[in-house]
């Protein structure tokens, strides 16, 4: 009896990819267009006075991830629909282009491909689309994913009062603990975990692209691995770095060598059954 080799699997099997700013270059403006529709959004919608908004929304950012996480947290009570109708829905959408490049790296890796985006599904899809690749991917996981038990369309009013976390910050009064956010979102471990239970793979056998250190970092202590796009300079926590998402296959031709490998397997272990059975 003929013995064969053990077969070697690949070393991935799914490829996770963050959104914005990750498959396009930030060049495109979505990104500084966003942060302008946030300040529009917390000042128009939330009364929050102009000279108070910097300081505020840096703060919100750097303790819960994205300001919608740490508006929530302090006590805002916000229709998330209406929220990203307002921020996503006045974005410079005609800056994307159809990518044939990226288009065409994707659709060659045989591997599991899914999306990992803080932002809402209406969003998600349409980026995907005008970059022509809504058919790359097996599914999304976004905002409404990870945040399903919420009433996404609540007008309820809330009388607390807004915690003072710019205050907070300048008195560093280490006895009062930070308000906790209901928001799951990236750059929290439970996000990333979430994702992965969704998506049903093994953080082992997963790539994670993303543009965010934060968001890298946090998915290295998860035990992805981690690849930092649109900069060439690798940080702490990437396991590589890409200065462009289109560098994809000079960064990982293991991917496509891998993938050779095992559909050359594979069709000789079909040949070889079948002519037994065949004998």
């Amino acid at each position: 009896m003929k013995e064969y080799d053990e077969v070697r699997l690949p070393k991935y099997d799914c490829l996770l990819f963050d959104l914005d700013d990750t498959l396009y270059p930030v060049s495109f403006g979505l990104q500084s267009a966003c942060s302008k529709n946030i300040t529009d959004y917390m000042s128009e919608k939330l009364g929050i006075k102009d000279g108070e908004i910097p300081d505020l929304s840096n703060a919100l950012y750097k303790t819960y991830g994205t300001t919608l996480a740490g508006l929530r947290a302090i006590g805002y009570n916000i229709n998330y629909d209406e929220y990203h109708s307002f921020v996503h829905g006045r974005l410079p959408y005609e800056n994307l282009k159809y990518d044939a490049v990226l288009r065409s790296l994707l659709l060659s890796l045989p591997y599991r491909k899914v999306i990992f985006t803080n932002a809402d599904r209406i969003h998600a899809v349409k980026v995907l689309t005008l970059l022509g690749l809504e058919d790359c991917f097996e599914g999304i996981i976004c905002f409404e994913t990870l945040n399903r038990q919420q009433n996404f369309n609540s007008d309820a009013t809330d009388s607390s009062p807004i915690f003072d976390i710019v205050g907070h910050f300048a008195k560093l009064d280490a006895e009062i603990e930070l308000p906790k956010t209901p928001v799951l979102c990236k750059p929290s471990g439970e996000s990333i975990l979430q994702a992965l239970q969704i998506a049903d793979v093994d953080p082992d056998r997963t790539i994670f692209f993303e543009d965010s250190v934060r968001n890298i970092q946090s998915g290295k202590r998860i035990g992805l691995h981690t690849v930092l796009v649109g900069t060439s300079q690798r940080m702490k926590g990437a396991d590589h770095s890409l200065e462009s998402i289109h560098n994809l296959r000079e960064a990982f031709p293991e991917l496509w060598e891998d993938a050779k490998k095992l559909e050359e397997i594979l069709y000789d272990g079909k040949v070889a059954i079948e002519t037994s059975v065949t004998a």
